[in-house]
C-alpha cells in the first residue's frame, strides 16, 4: 500500500498552497495539515507544535514536506529536520523569501534593511494577527519598540488586488511607515512547492 506524503503547513499559507497544489495537479497526491497562523508571531512555538505531527507521520512511514521556511526559529526547525531525513522544508529564512524568490528578496533587503514585509494574508489579517496579536491595541507605545527600526512596509502580493493593496497601505499608515507594493504572484512559491513535493514523492514509502 502506498502512503501519501504529508505536508505540514503554516495556516498563513493555506489559500496560496491550496491554489498551487490544485493548479499543478498535486492536490490528490499529498495530504495537508495546517498549524495555526498566529504562530507567525510566536516562532519559538513552531517546532513544539510541529514535532509531534512529524513524529506521528514518520511512525506511519510517511515522508513529510514542511511548508515553512526557518520563520524565526533560529535554526531549531532545521535541527529537528536533521533528525528526520524523511522530511524537507521550503527554502529560505521567511515566507517572504519563497513568495518573492531569493534574488528579489535579497535585493529588497539591500535597498532598505528597515523593511517590514506583508503578504496578502498578513495584509488581510493585519488587525487580528499583528496589531492585536502584538498587543498594540492595548499598548500603542509598543509600536516604537517593535517597529522603531523599520522605515517602510513592502506588500509582496500574490494576487494583484486593489483591496489587498489598500489594506497594506492602511497597515503602513497605522505603523507610521512608508508603503511600497511589489506584486510577485505565485510563480516563486509554485516552484518551491513543486520542488518540495517532488522530493517527498521521490522518497515515497510503499
Amino acid at each position: 500500500m502506498t502512503v501519501a506524503p504529508l505536508v505540514i503547513a503554516c495556516g498563513a499559507l493555506a489559500s496560496e498552497l491550496r491554489a498551487v497544489l490544485k493548479a499543478q495537479g498535486l492536490a490528490d497526491l499529498v495530504e495537508v495539515t495546517y498549524l495555526p497562523a498566529n504562530l507567525h508571531n510566536r516562532p519559538e512555538r513552531i517546532v513544539p507544535e510541529l514535532e509531534p505531527l512529524l513524529d506521528e507521520a514518520v511512525q506511519q512511514g510517511r515522508n513529510v514536506l514542511i511548508a515553512y521556511a526557518d520563520c524565526g526559529t533560529g535554526g531549531a526547525l532545521d535541527a529537528l529536520l536533521e533528525r528526520h531525513p524523511e522530511a524537507t522544508r521550503l527554502p529560505g529564512s521567511h515566507c517572504y523569501e519563497f513568495f518573492s524568490g531569493a534574488d528579489q528578496f535579497a535585493a529588497m533587503h539591500e535597498e532598505e534593511l528597515g523593511t517590514f514585509f506583508l503578504t496578502d494574508f498578513l495584509a488581510k489579517h493585519f488587525e487580528a494577527l499583528l496589531w492585536q496579536g502584538l498587543g498594540l491595541d492595548r499598548h500603542p507605545q509598543l509600536r516604537d519598540m517593535y517597529f522603531g527600526n523599520y522605515r517602510r512596509v513592502v506588500l509582496i502580493s500574490q494576487t494583484n488586488s486593489p483591496e489587498i493593496e489598500a489594506m497594506g497601505r492602511a497597515a503602513a499608515e497605522r505603523l507610521g511607515l512608508e508603503f511600497e507594493h511589489r506584486h510577485v504572484g505565485l510563480q516563486p512559491f509554485t516552484a518551491a512547492v513543486e520542488h518540495g513535493v517532488a522530493i517527498s514523492l521521490s522518497r515515497r514509502v510503499t
